[in-house]
Order: C-alpha cells, then structure tokens, then sequence
C-alpha cells in the first residue's frame, strides 16, 4: 500500500491530481483508512498508469471516466473498450505523422541555414527543391505536403 504522497511522486503528479481522480471516481481500489488517508493499492496504481497513458494520448478526462466505467461493468464492454483504444491508436499515428513532418522540416531547415552560413547566402536556394541534394530533396518535399 502506498500514500498519496508516494504516489504522487512515483507518478510525478500534484497530489490535487490525484485527489481530483479519486473524486471523478477513477481509481478503483483506492482505500480511505478511517482518518480519510487514501492508501493506493496495485490496482490503483495500474489504473492510474492507464490515466497517465490516455491523457498523454490527448484523451479527455470525460472520456478516461467512461473507459473506467466499463472497466468496472466487466466483460460485456470488451469491444467498447478496444474501440476506444483503436480510436486512441488512430489518433496518435495522426500527431505522430504531424510531428514527423515538423521534423523534417526543421532537418530541413538545419541544413538551410548550415548552408546559408557555410556559403554566406541564399543563392543555393533559387530553384528548389530541383537544386537540392538528393539527401535533403525529400525532407523537404514531405515537409511541404
């Protein structure tokens, strides 16, 4: 059993975090001792790996409620549960494809500015992307799609 100071520093999370997932009733098998000190059991802490995971994933407290919902309604919301992770699973292969194209641009743009300093200009740069190197033609023609 752990405390919620514990917790919130395994999890690098504000104890009022915590407490306000407590409250939205998302943490089974959190135990309230008579004194009103929640102790966190492995369950508890289970659950709140998959919180940490959903809300990185950009899903809505609203909606890791619902998840937590089903979880406790057992077996019959199976298929709710893998399409919301499907879902989930689209969702970031979306930001990561986002983010794959900002980092092309921005290794793109590394090698401009290496260039403009190496040359002192620009002049490179009048017919782009014909005049790049092979190496750097695709990161630029993905980072402009």
């Amino acid at each position: 059993m752990y405390s919620i100071g514990e917790v919130s520093k395994m999890f690098h999370l504000p104890i009022s975090t915590l407490r306000y997932y407590d409250k939205e009733g998302l943490l089974p098998g959190l135990i309230r001792e008579k004194s009103n000190i929640r102790k966190f059991d492995e369950r508890s802490l289970e659950s709140l790996r998959v919180i940490e995971c959903l809300k990185k994933s950009g899903m809505e407290i609203k909606d890791i409620k619902q998840f937590m919902i089903w979880c406790s309604e057992g077996s019959a919301t199976y298929q709710k549960r893998l399409e919301m992770f499907q879902k989930q699973k689209q969702n970031i292969e979306s930001k990561i494809d986002q983010l794959q194209k900002t980092l092309e641009m921005v290794e793109f743009k590394c090698w401009y500015y290496t260039r403009a300093i190496e040359d002192g200009n620009e002049a490179f740069a009048e017919n782009m992307p014909d005049s790049l190197p092979d190496e750097i033609k695709p990161l630029y023609i993905r980072s402009h799609t």
